[in-house]
Order: C-alpha cells, then structure tokens, then sequence
C-alpha cells in the first residue's frame, strides 16, 4: 500500500513539474527562471508534497531545512547581501522548527510531542538569530538587544509551560 501511495506522489508531482515546463515553452509571456535557489527549494517543495501525499510526516523536516536555505540563498542571490549568511545559518533550526510542526499536522501519531518541540527550535533560532549578528544587521544596537532577549525567553517558558500536560 505504501508503494502504490510513493507512486501516486511522485505521478502528480512529476506531472505538475512538466506542466510548470510546459507552460513555460508554450505561453510566450510567461518567465519561468529556474535559477539555481529555485532548484534548492524545489527539492524542499518535493520533499514536503511527498510528506504529504504519502502521509509520511517526517519527511516534511528535511523538506523544510532544505526549502529553507534555498529561500535564504534566493534573498542573497536576488539583492547580493552574501555576507548575511554570517548568521542566516542561525534559521535552520527555525526551519527545523517549522518542519517538525508540518509533521505534526502531517501524521500526529508519530508525533504527539511535536508542537513543543516546534516552539523550542524556534525560539532557539529566534535567539541565535539576533545573537550572531541579526540585531546589528537590522540596525538595533545592544540597548535594545538584551530586553528582547529576556522578554522571549519568558514567553518560551511561559509557552513551554502551558504545553506540558
């Protein structure tokens, strides 16, 4: 039964990726530009749709992480800022996040933890993320830095707090 559902999913997907191509040949003023981040989180997209389609939730976390890094390379190839990447690595773990709930809403039997789990990789992404370099990139100087950073970490506790059963 699992095979027939994996065939299923790769049948729609492989079938609306040649549409995708195939309405790029034929409608004159439609540009479709797979550049190379659009591959990246391509691959993501596929790896979510198969979580879905098969009903197999864990395969919406790497789909996640890898759909994610080929958004932060889009931003990077679309506007140059590559040194961004000093602490948009600090995301993953949000895309972790993110990809743990798809599972979760995917297949909660596997799961039924996952919602926690969710919120702590966020909010350690949240916090990585203006540590290494976030803040100062978005123009907020250490005054400002230190208060957001205790206010979150009250609301996780306060979140991870009403979560536990």
């Amino acid at each position: 039964m699992e095979n027939r559902k994996t065939s299923y999913a790769w049948g729609i997907i492989l079938v609306l990726f040649g549409g995708l191509l195939l309405a790029n040949q034929l409608i004159p003023n439609l540009r479709i530009s797979l550049d190379w981040p659009w591959i990246v989180m391509g691959v993501g997209a596929v790896f979510i749709l198969l979580a879905i389609f098969t009903r197999t939730g864990g395969l919406a976390i790497p789909g996640s992480i890898v759909g994610g890094i080929g958004a932060i390379l889009y931003y990077q190839d679309l506007t140059g800022n590559w040194e961004t990447w000093s602490f948009a690595w600090t995301l993953i773990p949000g895309f972790i996040g993110v990809g743990i709930a798809l599972a979760t809403l995917i297949s909660p039997r596997e799961n039924p933890d996952g919602w926690s789990s969710s919120i702590t990789m966020l909010v350690i992404s949240l916090i990585t993320f203006i540590l290494f370099g976030g803040s100062l990139y978005f123009g907020l100087g250490n005054l400002v830095l230190w208060p957001i950073l205790v206010i979150g970490l009250g609301l996780f506790l306060l979140v991870k707090g009403l979560l536990k059963k």
